[in-house]
């Protein structure tokens, strides 16, 4: 049995296009991804506000996209893919991150799962006896959960980025699927978040023709992620067919132990769906990168305070007397609680860190995106040679930010799903 592998390459925003299309050939893409079926780009929106290494980059879904092109894979079979959260706007998301320019600009579709004619189906009519192997999610949905249908016989490319994550130590190409496998009341699989992360590993083994993931550590995230983090420059891109083995070497990047520190590695490596044993994993392109600690401090050291509650429900004193209220139709205030304190609060409060980071080579191109903008039928361009001018002062923008938080409290009520499915009940 072969090895699996994880390709590794430092890169620069002069550089980083080529780069993507070496790191995906060097990983074997084109012997997992088929040219036949759809393949879906699973973007990741962590944070609907720009925050470095907290969502896709631009050029992170620019040069995926290129690779598939210039390797003569069909535009026509490639659609970027979104989920949505109650809170996270995934429409102002794919703006404030730039992303939506990307896919426009390369004319690709642009599928919003939660949206239109978009067909959700039983797991089991997916999966079959599979489901009997689950570790968790028949005891969190005893009534069963849907999947998307799209996913059945698509290749999914998952489009990670390097980070630490409040619930689940760090965060990658396996926590990228929950968003899109799981339905409604994704937030009741939380207090077994890591056996929750093997079972969606185990449907999406079954059900994609060709599974792959694609990690930007242009940017990364230390501290409590997926939002509130310290961001670093760190100039690296991964990727690999194993989502266990490039979530493992993106843990040792970080300083974590993959296997001691992280549970969710060490069930999916004891289970067999991939290598979380970074001593049995081949590595490519520049293993010398590797050889890098960056001695993050996780996300448990300096926690928010929305992170120690939200601890405090899920796995401490707080559960009983709280947990319950989320699944019933009081959960809402969850929600409200969290768009209160990270979108009116938080982000507004801590510009200084987004600005810091703009002043980077990686800030700069995200800042002049719209001004530096390649053409997208010049497939072998390297990068950017010229990443525009440095923002050197940058308008405080509170007070807007604060409004504009508003409006996504108030998106995030209406699209609550315990008052949606009400509307639906009253309708229906």
């Amino acid at each position: 049995m072969s090895k699996s592998k994880v390709a590794i390459l430092r890169t620069s925003p002069a550089t980083v296009l080529e780069d993507y299309h070496r790191l995906m050939n060097l990983a074997g893409y084109q012997n997992v991804i088929s040219r036949q079926a759809d393949t879906a780009l699973k973007v990741n929106i962590s944070w609907h506000f720009f925050y470095p290494g907290s969502s896709t980059t631009p050029w992170q879904l620019e040069g995926v996209i290129r690779t598939l092109k210039r390797d003569g894979y069909d535009p026509t079979n490639i659609h970027a893919c979104h989920n949505r959260t109650v809170v996270i706007d995934a429409h102002l998301g794919e703006r404030e991150n730039k992303q939506i320019n990307v896919v426009q600009a390369h004319g690709l579709r642009n599928v919003h799962l939660y949206e239109g004619n978009e067909e959700w189906i039983n797991v089991r009519d997916a999966v079959g006896d599979l489901a009997d192997k689950f570790l968790c999610l028949n005891k969190v949905y005893p009534k069963g959960f849907m999947i998307p249908k799209r996913f059945i016989g698509e290749n999914i490319i998952h489009l990670p980025t390097v980070k630490t994550h409040v619930f689940t130590t760090t965060t990658g190409a396996m926590k990228n699927a929950f968003g899109g496998l799981l339905n409604e009341h994704r937030h009741w699989t939380h207090p077994v978040i890591h056996e929750t992360l093997v079972d969606l590993l185990m449907i999406q083994k079954k059900i994609h023709a060709g599974v792959f993931a694609v990690m930007d550590g242009t940017f990364a995230g230390d501290g409590p992620g997926p939002r509130c983090m310290i961001p670093y420059v760190k100039n690296v891109i991964l990727a690999s067919s194993d989502q266990v083995a490039i979530d493992a070497i993106a843990a040792k990047l970080m300083g974590f132990d993959p296997l001691r520190d992280i549970k969710f590695i060490r069930l999916a490596h004891d289970l067999g769906l991939g290598c979380g044993d970074v001593r049995d994993i081949e590595i490519v392109g520049d293993p010398e990168a590797l050889k890098e600690n960056w001695n993050f401090v996780g996300p448990f050291k300096k926690m928010t305070f929305a992170s120690k509650m939200q601890h405090k429900i899920y796995w401490g004193p707080l559960r009983k007397p709280i947990e319950w209220s989320l699944k019933t139709v009081l959960a809402p205030w969850a929600y409200i609680a969290s768009v209160i304190y990270h979108d009116s609060f938080w982000y507004p409060t801590h510009q200084k860190l987004v600005h810091g980071i703009l002043h980077s080579n990686w800030g700069r191109l995200f800042h002049n995106w719209e001004k530096v903008a390649l053409s997208p039928d010049k497939l072998d361009t390297p990068g950017w040679s010229d990443v525009g001018a440095d923002p050197l002062t940058l308008k405080k923008d509170s007070w807007k930010l604060f409004k504009k938080s508003l409006s996504i409290l108030g998106t995030c009520i209406k699209e609550a799903p315990e008052f949606s499915a009400r509307k639906r009940r009253l309708h229906g």
